[in-house]
């Protein structure tokens, strides 16, 4: 297979999943990072890319693709460079934080080939599950129960610039909901509340969330939300339908269980999400190389960035004010 060019911008939490993947796929070649931090340069060097600022990156012609990894207030900017240069972009989640500017910007990308970083659609369990869904193995689908809960919550100088629970976290299942329903949710209830850390809450903030998600038809989406599970990484879907139900388990640090008189014994599930999606996420930039070579068209686009952030601030609305949100 022959190696196109790509630019990593941004090298830090997500730069170091996705550039390493990039840097090792035998479609693509990591030629650039673009990072205005020292430290860069070495994670740079390890993967065999030349440090070089955006403008020079995007000028180059042998680059194919750009990933776009940097700061959330910098992802729509980043992207709009890039296709209009004619590259093809991943960008990770959010597009922006302010849904109007996402909106007014819509247009620019009408056309590109422009893959927005939800990863959990590329898991191979909730990948797996969907298939079963699609193909009608519990009938008709009426309910569905997502739980993402985080192991711990962050740093608190994470949260001022996060965009809120919602937005930073919710949304990743807010995008799966209407994957794996097939509907556009057309009511959302929230409720939120400060139970782990209270700094989080002096900073405007809520750490522990449940949301509700109606659609027209009357499907049900309840969606449950903690920074802080204190065992680990809780990622586990449910799905009802009208002859059965399909569920998607954690998955555990190794499949080996003891059993004694005393009870059985097992290991704990992923500890973070780096391990927990490592597979997703090569599976992602999998994809994104077809999108790149021009084999495939984006799974997760513009459009699912904007329908996401919209039920994000609707959540946000709900929870502050305590009604349901219809859209």
């Amino acid at each position: 297979m022959d190696r196109i060019d790509v630019v990593l911008i941004g090298a830090g939490r997500m730069g170091q999943v996705h550039g390493p993947n990039a840097a090792r796929h035998p479609g693509l070649h990591l030629k650039y990072v673009v990072d205005p931090r020292v430290e860069a340069a070495g994670f740079a060097a390890l993967h065999g890319a030349s440090m070089v600022s955006l403008e020079q990156a995007l000028a180059d012609p042998s680059i194919g693709g750009v990933l776009i990894c940097s700061s959330t207030d910098q992802h729509l900017g980043h992207a709009l460079a890039a296709v209009e240069a004619g590259k093809a972009v991943f960008c990770e989640k959010p597009i922006d934080l302010d849904l109007e500017k996402v909106r007014a910007a819509q247009s620019r990308f009408a056309g590109a080939r422009f893959l927005l970083g939800f990863n959990r659609r590329f898991d191979p369990q909730f990948a797996r599950l969907k298939q079963q869904l699609d193909a009608g193995a519990i009938g008709r689908l009426e309910t569905l129960h997502l739980v993402n809960h985080d192991p711990a919550s962050p740093p608190a100088g994470f949260i001022p610039t996060s965009g809120g629970l919602f937005k930073d976290f919710t949304i990743h299942d807010l995008d799966m909901a209407r994957w794996l329903m097939g509907e556009e949710p057309v009511e959302v209830f929230a409720s939120a509340s400060c139970l782990v850390d209270p700094e989080i809450g002096r900073q405007g903030d809520v750490d522990t969330a449940r949301c509700v998600l109606k659609t027209a038809s009357g499907r049900l989406c309840v969606i449950s939300n903690t920074r802080r599970s204190g065992y680990g990484y809780d990622q586990r879907i449910e799905a009802f339908g009208s002859t059965g139900m399909i569920r998607a388990d954690n998955v555990a640090q190794d499949t080996v269980h003891t059993l004694t008189e005393a009870g059985s014994c097992g290991a704990p599930i992923m500890p973070a999400f780096a391990e927990r999606y490592r597979e997703a996420y090569r599976a992602q930039i999998d994809h994104f190389a077809d999108v790149v070579h021009g084999r495939a068209v984006s799974r997760t686009d513009y459009a699912d960035g904007v329908a996401a952030l919209i039920l994000a601030e609707a959540c946000a609305w709900s929870a502050q004010h305590e009604q349901v949100f219809t859209l």
